[in-house]
């Protein structure tokens, strides 16, 4: 069993950092006049003190408002105030406390604050501005590698299950049933309709090529999509004939928007699967994309009953998982019992 590390990596990091600056200060005092291993233990003490709590909760407040996933020009804005802040802090700490200090242990000390402040207020402010920029920009440049490694993971995984969905929509299409289906269909036709199963042919050869050599992009467009999901459609009409009925609307100026590859696939095919498919009557499949503000919205209508168990299997898990790192968080999906013969899919996806 894997335990957490008793100190975390930005504990760490506070202590290291903040010890090695008060021991500057601390070599400082050692190398001039009246050097005690007392006070200097005293001082260093207090120095980690004053210096890590102002940058701890500067990096809730961070935390809090979500900085460190901003974007960097939009980051500088805020980083660039927030160092003279801190800056000033650091040296309003670090006077106020050398002079404490210095008057509760250093006799004949006649010295006031005001006196202090006057004499060390630049130098001090300088160092704490420096100190601040190094302790921030590291910590930033942290969060932003780690967000970068994300990113990668994110994106090789979602490539690997947008093969996965390719290989599942391959084997779909390569099913027993559907292939021989279509191919008892197409024979049907030789001799009824030699132009049709000519149309029937290329259609099953289409769909083949597409699934084993189409490309790798996780977006296509809306046309392309909706091409594959014609051409596989038209190609099980053969197969129902008049039991299957197909409606497809999508709004004129989407069609050149990128949507999910094998998203609208994988919904017709789940609901031929699970929907037409178990009525001996047939039924119907109803498609629509539309636009609603910033969301495009893809609906896949069909004649059925919702068995959750079986209809939200690995094809629509794998979708699911897919369009959330492709649009980080961003998209929505459901699968509901629309009417009580009725079942209906719905994705949302931000416009791109």
């Amino acid at each position: 069993m894997l335990h957490k590390p008793a100190i975390s990596l930005y504990w760490k990091c506070q202590l290291i950092f903040w010890s090695i600056a008060a021991l500057q200060w601390a070599y400082i005092g050692y190398i001039g006049t009246g050097f005690s291993w007392k006070l200097a233990v005293l001082h260093f003490a207090l120095d980690l003190i004053i210096y890590i709590v102002p940058s701890h909760l500067y990096r809730d407040l961070s935390k809090r408002l979500g900085w460190h996933n901003l974007s960097l020009p939009k980051l500088l804005v805020r980083l660039i105030p927030s160092i003279i802040v801190l800056g000033f802090i650091f040296m309003v700490l670090t006077i106020t406390k050398n002079y404490l200090v210095r008057s509760w242990f250093q006799l004949n000390f006649t010295q006031t604050l005001k006196e202090a402040f006057d004499t060390q207020y630049l130098i001090t402010f300088i160092t704490g501005i420096r100190l601040m920029s190094i302790w921030l920009l590291a910590y930033y440049a942290y969060h932003y590698a780690q967000r970068e490694i994300n990113a990668v993971k994110e994106t090789s995984r979602l490539e690997l299950m947008t093969k996965d969905a390719a290989f599942n929509n391959l084997s779909t299409q390569l099913n027993p049933h559907f292939f021989f289906n279509s191919l008892n269909s197409i024979k049907a036709l030789v001799v009824e309709d030699a132009k049709a199963a000519r149309r029937a042919i290329d259609i099953l050869s289409d769909l083949l090529r597409t699934s084993l050599y189409s490309g790798q992009d996780n977006l296509i467009s809306l046309k392309k999509e909706l091409a594959l999901v014609e051409d596989y459609l038209e190609l099980e009409k053969i197969r129902f004939e008049e039991n299957l009925q197909i409606t497809i609307q999508a709004v004129e100026n989407l069609m050149n928007k990128q949507v999910l590859r094998l998203s609208i696939q994988t919904l017709v095919e789940n609901a031929i699967k699970h929907g037409i498919s178990q009525l001996p009557q047939g039924g119907s499949i109803k498609i629509d994309v539309s636009q609603n503000e910033d969301q495009i919205i893809i609906t896949v209508e069909n004649s059925g009953k919702l068995n959750q168990p079986q209809q939200k299997g690995i094809g629509l898990g794998n979708l699911q998982e897919r369009l959330q790192l492709q649009y980080n968080n961003k998209a929505s999906f459901r699968l509901l019992q629309e009417t009580p013969n009725t079942v209906i899919a719905i994705i949302k996806t931000p416009v791109i």
